[in-house]
């Protein structure tokens, strides 16, 4: 008999797993955060996950807390044999991990105990990581502390941004779940603690992380541009006009650069550049506030009163 399988997920990232799991399992439930205003317009959306799910016929439940009687109610109801999570948003609590027979598992995107916490991807690409993975371990009541099941890892490609990288892990953490379920449930694939070395936590997402700030040097801000790329998206301000870049690029060491203080924008064959604090870092993507995106060129034909201009962060609180 196969087991009924609970899912837990909100955002793109959790598509896949889910999309698999339909295709190969009972998944009698989805458990997802409750919809959220987007948007300019401040509209209620929901979130990936329950789209999905009603998309399927799946029944959805969207509490604020799991930690609660009516939530674990709830889920008793749909006797799960098995959870599964996937960028959920909350820390499970005891009563829902030992509901199930066969636990809660999580696939996560990293090479744990490398970057356990809620943004793995952001941390390892503004830590300079070349190389990242995905995880499925079995919960436990700590952040991402629980034992390991398999690791798969995945080289970072030099100019790739958050969301790129984002596709690519959810994409191998769902087959690389697929694959090792079968012998998981017989007994036949047995977890092992995390190592104690080696462990590093990420932090959640500030405001504050994403404003560039142009004393910093190029091959730093050139990260954040990607870590924060294509949201919440690395910003500074034109006088008053808030321009997000979405893709940057470094200039190589040893280029010709003009004599101009951290934040200062020249032209760079047909690009903007920006001076930093050591080097320069040529803009290939904009956002101005309420408009598509555009490339650095485009921007710069339509905008040519940013050259010799500087750019600012936001004044601190």
């Amino acid at each position: 008999m196969e087991p009924r399988i609970v899912f837990m997920g909100t955002p793109k990232f959790a598509l896949p797993t889910l999309e698999k799991l339909c295709d190969a399992y009972p998944v009698v439930g989805v458990v997802t955060q409750p919809d959220r205003p987007a948007g300019r317009g401040r509209r209620c959306v929901a979130p990936p996950v329950k789209q999905l799910a009603e998309a399927e016929g799946i029944p959805v439940f969207q509490p604020e807390r799991l930690r609660t009687i009516e939530a674990i109610e709830r889920l008793r109801v749909w006797m799960p044999d098995l959870i599964v999570v996937a960028a959920f948003g909350q820390i499970l609590p005891p009563a829902v991990i030992e509901l199930p027979r066969f636990g809660a598992l999580n696939v996560h995107g990293s090479l744990l105990p490398r970057w356990r916490g809620a943004t793995p991807v952001q941390a390892a690409l503004l830590a300079g990581d070349t190389v990242t993975g995905v995880t499925i371990m079995q919960m436990d009541e700590g952040l991402d502390t629980g034992p390991i099941l398999a690791q798969r890892e995945l080289p970072i490609y030099q100019d790739e941004t958050a969301g790129e990288l984002e596709e690519r892990l959810a994409q191998l953490g769902a087959e690389l779940l697929l694959e090792i379920l079968p012998a998981y449930l017989s007994g036949e694939l047995q977890p092992r603690p995390q190592p104690e070395e080696g462990v590093t936590l990420t932090r959640r997402l500030q405001k504050e992380a994403t404003a560039l700030d142009w004393q910093q040097p190029a091959r730093l801000l050139e990260r954040q541009v990607r870590a924060f790329s294509p949201e919440p998206g690395a910003f500074t301000l034109w006088g008053e006009e808030r321009l997000k870049i979405l893709r940057a690029r470094a200039l190589p060491a040893g280029t010709p650069l003009p004599e101009a203080a951290p934040g200062t924008v020249f032209a760079q064959g047909s690009m903007p550049a920006v001076m930093t604090g050591e080097g320069a870092l040529v803009l290939l993507q904009l956002q101005m506030a309420g408009k598509r995106p555009m490339n650095g060129d485009a921007f710069l034909r339509g905008k040519s009163a940013v050259l010799g201009s500087r750019l600012t962060a936001p004044a601190a609180g």
